[in-house]
């Protein structure tokens, strides 16, 4: 019985963890409070209308006993795989956000609010977003202010009017600051035409201004707290209805051609090549049925697809172009399949970080997975980012026991295209280095030649 180090802010109630499931503590603070919202029935009414992770109280038999200190124990399925909102695209994040909302006006209807508006507290299974923070849902008192609208703005509206209004993604900026964008910063990059909308106004300047005023005149900012008249219940939702509205409507604007943004439609293979591609992955995972298979470079998911078609349980897929897996996540979520496409920079990939280092666990920490695909990949780490290329094959099959990595030699177009405009000091990227130390730890269990310039495909097995 593990306690996650991510849980330790909230004094309602800490998370543990033990084989596949999740317990929940409620501590004596939130008793009265988780009592009243589960005898209202919203706890079983928000997981059946799909808003709310499955939760089960547990009696005290039931419950582990280390636990025996809390009010009450809930238990919860883990989530197959924790992703946070600065890996996700832009239409993962739109997604979730209006998740946040739409769970808010339901509950609003039921007596009930949020009491914060973490990005946090949502998880994706697939492409499909889940509430996973049980004691955020607090009784509705008549004339109660949307307590969770600054934090609202900062880790959902800001990140996505960032990449709406200036064609800027938000991967470095959040991941730099756990808690968002600031409206002060976003202010800060705002152009004359952007000030001059009144929604823009409302939610970023008027935030900008509020929370300029707490930190130059607290006294001040707190006494007009204390006097603000009571918001009435229609007031409340019409904001929140505005803001869904409005970010529904939301698209990035940098939606133009990019570097990677159209491979599976503009690359160097031919189509037999591409057939020969999916056949290969379609039987590797044919064979091994991952229950997890993570798709490194996954693109807009074509070849995450097929694993999935051969018989990956699921596949969580990253790739480095925003546009990529925008398309990518559009696409699963169309068609509902359980593949995750979330952002990565290979050569930076998260950390752990948070308090203590240990609040939000790292890319390594999580990315263990029943088998591995990197395709067209291990050139971009050996040569676009100066990896040494032992390091790059060990980074990738410490993921999962099995995998296939694709070998794309010098003379490869892309390659080529790559050492035109720089020394060629890779004197160790060869095929024959790539099998020698691909060997060292692994066992090749067959080489597919997949294109005319001499790309292969190699299928290995981890050697225990």
């Amino acid at each position: 019985m593990n306690q996650k180090p991510g849980s330790f802010r909230d004094p309602f109630g800490y998370i543990f963890e033990q084989n596949d499931f999740i317990f929940r503590t409620i501590l004596s603070p939130a008793k009265k409070q988780y009592e009243e919202i589960r005898d209202e029935g919203l706890i079983q009414e928000s997981v059946e209308q799909g808003f709310l992770i499955e939760s089960e109280e547990l009696t005290s038999s039931t419950a582990p006993a280390e636990l025996n200190e809390a009010e009450y124990v809930i238990k919860h399925k883990k989530i197959p795989f924790i992703s946070y909102p600065y890996e996700w695209s832009f239409y993962q994040l739109k997604t979730a956000a209006l998740h946040h909302l739409k769970f808010e006006l339901f509950l609003l209807d039921r007596g009930a609010l949020l009491r914060d508006a973490s990005a946090y507290n949502i998880q994706f299974i697939g492409t499909k977003p889940i509430f996973i923070d049980l004691l955020s849902i607090a009784p509705y008192k008549e004339g109660d202010y949307w307590l969770g609208h600054r934090q609202f703005c900062e880790q959902f509206l800001n990140p996505l009017l960032l990449r709406s209004l200036k064609g800027i993604t938000h991967f470095s900026w959040y991941r730099g600051n756990l808690e968002g964008i600031s409206a002060i910063d976003l202010y800060k990059v705002m152009s004359l035409k952007d000030k001059l909308s009144w929604k823009l106004f409302l939610h970023v300047y008027m935030q900008a201004r509020l929370n300029s005023s707490v930190i130059s005149k607290p006294d001040e900012a707190e006494a007009k707290a204390k006097v603000r008249k009571p918001l009435p219940k229609s007031a409340y939702k019409a904001l929140v209805n505005q803001l869904y509205s409005w970010i529904e409507k939301l698209e990035p604007k940098d939606k133009s051609k990019t570097v990677w943004g159209d491979y599976a439609k503009h690359n160097t293979y031919l189509d037999d090549e591409v057939k020969e591609k999916h056949e290969v992955i379609f039987n590797f995972s044919n064979q091994h049925k991952p229950t997890k298979l993570i798709d490194l470079g996954c693109n807009s998911g074509d070849y995450s697809i097929t694993a999935l078609q051969g018989g990956a349980a699921s596949v969580i897929g990253y790739d480095f172009d925003s546009n990529a897996i925008d398309i990518a996540f559009k696409r699963s979520r169309a068609q509902q399949l359980p593949f995750l496409p979330l952002h990565l920079d290979a050569a930076n990939p998260s950390p752990n970080q948070g308090w203590m280092q240990t609040e939000r666990q790292g890319f390594k920490e999580r990315a263990k997975a029943d088998a591995v695909i990197a395709l067209a990949f291990i050139h971009h780490l050996a040569i676009g980012k100066n990896i040494p290329l032992n390091q790059a094959i060990q980074w990738i099959t410490d993921i999962a026991p099995s995998g296939l990595i694709e070998f794309v030699p010098k003379d490869d177009e892309t390659v080529c295209h790559m050492l035109s405009l720089r020394e060629d000091i890779f004197i160790d990227y060869t095929e024959e280095n790539f099998i020698k130390i691909l060997s060292q730890k692994n066992k090749i269990l067959r080489k597919t030649q997949v294109s005319l310039s001499g790309r292969k495909i190699f299928e290995f097995s981890r050697i225990y």
